[in-house]
């Protein structure tokens, strides 16, 4: 009965707030050519002070999220924090600033002549992957509002097989890429674009990206932090800089005791069980495999070049030129009768459709060299992946993977020796 009235208020939360989603565009579309001349727009200063009281939230929250995880190991204050995350940095922020977003701000600052980050962009962006360094991955844990909010709507988390959660790991990646190719080329900020929770936290958002973020909600009852997991790009950087984190979070607080009762605590597949005594195969065979991978890497890395220097024309649609030359073109075939408010709004503009198309066709030919570092940039992931998947680390306990763990403490409350030390 928990659990149902639990689902309930879940998809209560998420049908409050897609709500406005479903809401009609009662206004007229503009007219471009009426020759009304706007006013000038007088905009408010930037918020400075609050970014700054963002900065010194953001210290204290991954702070506090640090000790409860090293020190009290307390799973309910863990959970608490994260609701105090997503109300404060969620829906009274509203996601901004985002340190998922931050990756973009940071990235595109090292295309010359790009803006200067601005300071709390930049503490956004260092401050999670300093404390991961040193405590690991605490602000997944509770402090990122993405990450909190599917925490708290994964109220059945089920694990999903080894094979199928590795292939789903390179997504994250490919997002990194693609973020950093759309910024090599101008075609602007991709997670801005397409973040699918960003919508909920300023309860407005296109009906597409209110869709998709109901879905991953929605899966994420099912399947432990789906976007943390299979999409977010800044837990690529998150789970290097916790790899080697100086402290990290243990599954028990003592010596393990190898009950396996913590074996099927973890929905994000983030325990690592004991090396069996019979190695799957010889050290000198393990080795010769390495081996031949490591001289294949530079193979695969070519490879993955001339494969993204082929699909540059593909990507390409990346650029929101190219996307519009392709709807203009589309409706001059008459494959649509109706205009978009981009078409529509280019079509009562000054530019002609030739000029339109030629600088769409810049911007393609400008995706060709660079889609080739995003091939390559690829193919060094899956050779790297290949060489962890080949190589394997002898362990004698239950140990929690420091670049997957998400430091929640779900594993806590499955250790007996954690009830000991408790009850003393």
């Amino acid at each position: 009965m928990k659990r149902f009235r639990a689902l309930v208020m879940a998809m209560a939360l998420i049908l409050g707030i897609t709500g406005p989603a479903f809401s009609q565009f009662r206004f007229p579309m503009p007219e471009f050519e009426s020759g009304y001349q706007h006013p000038e727009m007088l905009l408010p200063p930037p918020e400075a002070g609050m970014g700054l009281l963002d900065a010194v939230v953001l210290f204290c929250a991954l702070s506090l999220t640090a000790f409860v995880v090293l020190k009290q190991r307390s799973r309910r204050t863990i959970f608490m924090i994260a609701i105090f995350s997503v109300l404060y940095f969620g829906f009274w922020r509203k996601g901004c600033v985002c340190s998922v977003g931050s990756v973009q701000n940071v990235l595109g600052a090292l295309i010359p002549g790009s803006d200067v980050v601005p300071v709390v962009v930049l503490l956004f962006f260092i401050l999670p992957l300093v404390f991961a360094l040193f405590f690991g991955r605490v602000f997944c844990a509770s402090v990122c509002p993405l990450g909190a909010l599917q925490e708290i709507v994964a109220i059945h988390p089920v694990q999903l097989p080894r094979p199928l959660q590795t292939v789903l790991g390179l997504i994250p990646y490919v997002y990194l890429g693609l973020m950093g190719l759309s910024l090599a080329t101008g075609a602007g900020f991709l997670i801005c674009r397409y973040d699918p929770f960003v919508g909920f936290f300023r309860l407005g958002a296109s009906f597409s990206m209110f869709l998709v973020g109901g879905i991953f909600l929605v899966a994420g009852i099912f399947i432990g932090r789906p976007y943390c997991r299979f999409l977010c790009p800044y837990g690529v950087l998150l789970g290097w800089m916790s790899r080697f984190s100086k402290w990290h979070v243990t599954i028990t607080p003592a010596q393990c005791v190898q009950c396996r009762l913590c074996e099927d605590s973890c929905p994000y597949g983030a325990i690592k069980e004991p090396t069996p005594e019979d190695r799957p195969m010889p050290r000198r065979q393990g080795a010769k495999r390495v081996g031949l991978l490591l001289l294949l890497t530079p193979v695969i890395i070519a490879v993955g070049a001339w494969t993204g220097a082929a699909s540059h024309q593909v990507l390409a649609r990346l650029h929101p030129t190219v996307q519009l030359a392709g709807r203009i073109a589309a409706e001059e075939r008459g494959v649509y009768t109706e205009m978009t408010v981009a078409s529509e709004a280019f079509r009562s503009g000054s530019k002609t459709i030739p000029e339109l198309y030629q600088e769409a066709q810049t911007a393609i030919q400008s995706f060709q060299p660079r889609s080739a570092w995003f091939g390559a940039f690829m193919g060094l992931v899956v050779a790297c992946k290949l060489i962890a998947l080949t190589t394997v680390r002898g362990r004698v306990d239950y140990e929690a993977d420091r670049g997957a763990c998400v430091s929640c403490g779900r594993c806590f409350v499955y250790c007996p020796v954690e009830e000991e030390n408790a009850s003393e």
